[in-house]
């Protein structure tokens, strides 16, 4: 969007307007949460040593070992198996 605006000299609210897009759109910065490397980490081991556990298993020892963390996190992670 900025190269957009700057090639041909619009305002963020013209160029938004222009493609349908909300401005709330461009403003946007995703938070990343300071442990989440981390909880990925802890993912993929439990993953790799349980190779048949689901998603809400691991969820469950994942909660057991105190993570606070919810099954669509750990079901978006590519290495748990879905089911």
């Amino acid at each position: 969007m900025d190269g957009i605006r700057e090639k041909y000299g619009l305002s963020e609210r013209h160029a938004c307007w222009i493609v349908g897009q909300h401005r709330g759109t461009q403003r946007y910065v995703p938070t990343v949460p300071a442990d989440e490397d981390a909880l990925t980490r802890a993912i993929v081991a439990l993953a790799s040593e349980y190779g048949r556990y689901g998603y809400r298993r691991v969820t469950a020892l994942l909660q057991a070992d105190g993570w606070q963390v919810g099954k669509d996190r750990v079901q978006r992670d590519p290495s748990v198996a879905r089911g």
